[in-house]
């Protein structure tokens, strides 16, 4: 397995609730198909550099995790059509 790291950014307008229903759906997606997650750390709202879809604002998470080529792919996946991510970008590290 390799190691990876996902920087996803959450609609800074949705409720507590919902920013860490989003964040555990990531994790659990994760752990059920194979992979380990390290780390997630929650960085928090910050200022987006440019505003995206009209938000200026964006809630930030750093999730670092170990899976196969395939599950990112799918992560990616599940990752553009949930509602309330705006961006998010998998590296390798």
């Amino acid at each position: 397995m390799t190691k990876y790291e996902m920087l996803y950014i959450i609609d800074a307008s949705l409720t507590d609730e919902a920013k860490e229903g989003i964040v555990k759906k990531f994790e659990d997606l994760v752990s059920k198909n194979g992979g380990t997650v390290e780390k997630t750390d929650r960085w928090g709202l910050r200022k987006l550099v440019y505003p995206i879809n009209y938000k200026t604002e964006g809630y930030y998470v750093l999730m670092s995790f170990e899976a196969e080529k395939t599950l990112v792919q799918e992560i990616k996946r599940i990752a553009g059509i949930t509602d309330g991510v705006i961006r998010r970008l998998i590296t390798k590290r």
